[in-house]
């Protein structure tokens, strides 16, 4: 909005005539200069507006240059930025504190899935230990023939057993790595828990994340 239209405004909201109002504005050179109307080169610079008294009733802030305007927008996006990650740490959190009800529920819910993970871990070794035995049967068959043709059934027999061993043992790695991932998954839960726990003004703001729908909703029944 130019500096006029913004003049033209201010009187109305003040209750003057545009026409009645002094503007107090500076030119390049520092010098103050006084007029009844906004000269083309004050547009955008700023002014100050006056009453007959000389009194100011408005003080309009020059444009902001491209380099402000620039530096505003970026810490206008940065406010932004910083915004959602709060709001999203707050839905984290209140998802956190709706789930678990104190520490403890959060190691039961660690030891549970350490289970099943545990459980899939031996049933894997169990089977690898019966492709184990299963290879050296097939071994001990294979080294009998000496210098006889090996059969092809035979051959192909030991290669399948080969790579599901190979498959199994990857997995079972696998696993052991998802142990890992889980226990330090559960741990950040536990101390997250405790650091929202340990903050009363973070634990209210994240159970309150969603209250002014549920409050819009109940309303909208009791109609």
């Amino acid at each position: 909005m130019t500096l006029a239209a913004i003049v033209a405004a201010s009187a109305t909201l003040f209750g003057y005539p545009a026409a009645a109002a002094t503007y107090k504005w500076v030119d390049d050179q520092g010098v103050v200069h006084y007029s009844d109307k906004v000269p083309p080169e004050a547009v955008n610079k700023g002014a100050t507006i006056m009453d007959k008294q000389g009194r100011q009733v408005q003080k309009i802030e020059p444009a902001p240059t491209p380099e402000q305007r620039k530096a505003m927008d970026a810490a206008a996006e940065q406010k932004q930025a910083t915004a959602k990650a709060h709001e999203e740490r707050a839905r984290k959190d209140r998802a956190l504190l709706l789930s678990y009800t104190d520490e403890g529920e959060i190691e039961v819910a660690k030891k549970r899935a350490l289970a099943t993970v545990e459980a899939q871990i031996q049933s894997a070794e169990t089977y690898t230990n019966d492709l184990k035995k299963k290879q050296d049967t097939l071994a001990k068959r294979k080294a009998g023939y000496a210098d006889k043709p090996i059969p092809v059934e035979l051959e192909r027999e030991l290669n399948n057993v080969e790579i599901e061993f190979s498959r199994q043992a990857a997995l079972i790695q696998q696993k052991k790595g998802d142990e890992i991932t889980i226990s330090a998954k559960y741990d950040a839960d536990r101390q997250r828990w405790r650091d929202i726990k340990s903050d009363p003004e973070r634990s209210a703001e994240a159970l309150a994340l969603d209250q002014p729908k549920s409050a819009t909703k109940s309303a909208t029944a009791n109609k």
